[in-house]
Formats: C-alpha cells, sequence, structure tokens
C-alpha cells in the first residue's frame, strides 16, 4: 500500500516537473522576422528600433535579413506576399491601405525636417530665397517612386525624378537640377559617402512638411504588427524609446549641425496623409523649431516663411 502511495506521488510529481519544463517549449513561439535593407546608418537605426520594440513580446523573435538588396517596388511586394516581414518609411493613405501601419513616428518629425544638397558655389542664389514662391524657380532632384516626389509636386515645386537614388548625387553635381532635399537626419551622412562630388548642405533653408516614418506589417502578420507596436508605445513610457533614440549618433549629428531652430523655415502640405495620423499625440513629436511640435497640418498650404536669421 505504502509502495503505491509513493510511485503515485513519485508519478504526480514527476507529472508536474515535467510539466514546468515542457510548457515553455510549447508557449514560447519564436518567429523569425524579415527585413531588406541595405545596411546603412538609417537602416541600422531602424533595425535597432525593431529589436528594441520586439524584446518587450512574449513571442521570441530572430532577426534575417534577405542576401540582396531589393529596389523599393520589389520590397512592397515581397512585404505583401509575406516573403518579407517587415519594411519601413513614409506613410500614405496607399501605404496605410495595403499594410498593417505601426503610427509612432521613428524619427519623432526629424524627418519632416528637409535639409537640401547644393553645389558647392551656389549658397548665394539660396541665399535669396525667402517663400515658397522663390523655391519653385529652383530645379529639385527625387526618387521616382517617392512618397516626397508627389509632394513636392503638389505644392507647385519643379521636380526631376530618376530611378536610382545614388543618381541623383551625380545628377545635381552635374547640374541636371539645382538642389536634393533630405532629412536632417540624413544628409550629413550621405555627403561623406560622396568625397569626389562638389557638394554641399545650404546653409540657411528648411523645407518642413508632415511625411511620418513608420513600420509597415504584412497584413498575413497581425500578430508582428501588434507586437512592435506594443514595444514601440512601452519604450515610449519607461524612456526607453527616449534613450535609444537621442543616443543614437544619427540623431546626435543631426540636431548638432543642422541649427533647425536658426533655419529660415519653409512649409508645404502633404495631401497624401493619412487623416489617421496621430498628430494630436504631442509625445510623439519633436519640438525643433521652438514653436511647438512640429507636424505640419493636413489643410490648405503655408506658404510663410520665418524671419531671415
Amino acid at each position: 500500500m505504502h509502495l503505491k502511495t509513493n510511485l503515485t506521488k513519485i508519478l504526480h510529481y514527476g507529472i508536474l516537473t515535467l510539466a514546468v519544463f515542457v510548457t515553455p517549449l510549447v508557449t514560447a513561439e519564436t518567429k523569425t522576422v524579415v527585413t531588406n535593407m541595405k545596411s546603412n546608418v538609417q537602416t541600422d537605426y531602424m533595425n535597432g528600433l525593431l529589436k528594441l520594440a520586439l524584446s518587450y513580446s512574449d513571442n521570441k523573435y530572430i532577426f534575417s535579413t534577405t542576401t540582396e538588396v531589393y529596389s523599393r517596388p520589389r520590397v512592397v511586394e515581397s512585404v505583401k506576399s509575406g516573403v518579407i516581414s517587415v519594411m519601413w518609411g513614409g506613410t500614405s493613405e496607399e501605404m496605410e491601405r495595403d499594410f498593417i501601419p505601426i503610427r509612432i513616428d521613428a524619427y519623432r518629425g526629424l524627418m519632416n525636417h528637409r535639409l537640401f544638397f547644393i553645389r558647392q558655389g551656389d549658397q548665394a542664389r539660396f541665399d535669396n530665397i525667402k517663400t515658397l514662391e522663390d523655391l519653385k524657380k529652383i530645379r529639385l532632384g527625387q526618387g521616382r517612386s517617392w512618397q516626397d516626389a508627389s509632394i513636392l509636386e503638389s505644392a507647385g515645386l519643379n521636380v526631376i525624378k530618376t530611378t536610382k537614388k545614388p543618381s541623383l548625387y551625380h545628377m545635381l553635381d552635374g547640374g541636371r537640377f539645382d538642389a536634393f532635399p533630405r532629412g536632417a537626419n540624413e544628409v550629413w551622412t550621405e555627403l561623406s559617402a560622396f568625397p569626389d562630388l562638389k557638394l554641399t548642405v545650404e546653409k540657411n533653408l528648411v523645407l518642413i512638411y508632415p511625411l511620418p516614418t513608420y513600420f509597415f506589417v504584412t497584413d498575413k502578420d497581425p500578430q508582428l504588427a501588434k507586437d512592435i507596436e506594443f514595444g514601440l508605445e512601452s519604450a515610449i513610457k519607461d524612456g526607453a524609446f527616449n534613450k535609444y533614440f537621442y543616443g543614437s549618433p544619427e540623431v546626435q549629428e543631426a540636431l548638432e549641425k543642422a541649427d533647425l531652430s536658426n533655419r529660415r523655415a519653409i512649409r508645404i502640405n502633404n495631401p497624401y496623409l493619412p487623416k489617421a495620423t496621430p498628430l494630436d499625440r504631442k509625445e510623439l513629436w519633436l519640438d525643433l523649431m521652438g514653436t511647438g511640435p512640429v507636424v505640419g497640418s493636413t489643410d490648405a498650404v503655408d506658404n510663410t516663411s520665418l524671419p531671415t536669421p
């Protein structure tokens, strides 16, 4: 009788012990997140932010990338089909219709501020630009499939487009257009990547329009989208997002060198900005111009400029 009782106890505790060790193997799902972006400063920042967000999830994620760099259209199609798990970029009604958007701007509005690559020796020409009407006399280079190109054209600006991004720097150097607007966090790194070209960053202007940078997830994986959103919201609440953002060399360089509050601002509308953009969540946006968070407007174009510094 005692032997039977002891055997029963052993089996009972053995089953409990087995459950303790086996349960994590059953519930802890490991998922692979696949991205496709060539390694550079911005990609490293976005990959790091993605890993930070997913570190808050109970699901376990490992990260992988494709063996070749895809064109932007191919990335879009690959995310739609689920071959790639997540991508990032400027938002639009079309993007938010085709994918699950995570409506937290990865750069807190920093990329809403565009500085200009220009040719060395052309600064005096830009010193005379005071308004949007003045800027319309300048030819601007952009990528053919970029959302920015459509935004600039909608404001009446003269846009010269090409398919491949590296060509834009050479086209500017060769006089095909007059300026190439880039995010305040992009210009310094990109300038150093083309030391043989006679380019520089324009000193006084900043073009502002709202174009948040979001993560976009295939609608085939809503759980991944939920985990990214939960992680970013959690990182905002506990301060990890700000720590990561301000600790980024890319962001530090932009904030130190751009001197945005002393630049002459020209603001344009983004007619493609989705109505669901959380413009009212002030904690998501930086105050870079000293006038409150600059996130733009979905109303009429604002052609006004700040006084010349």
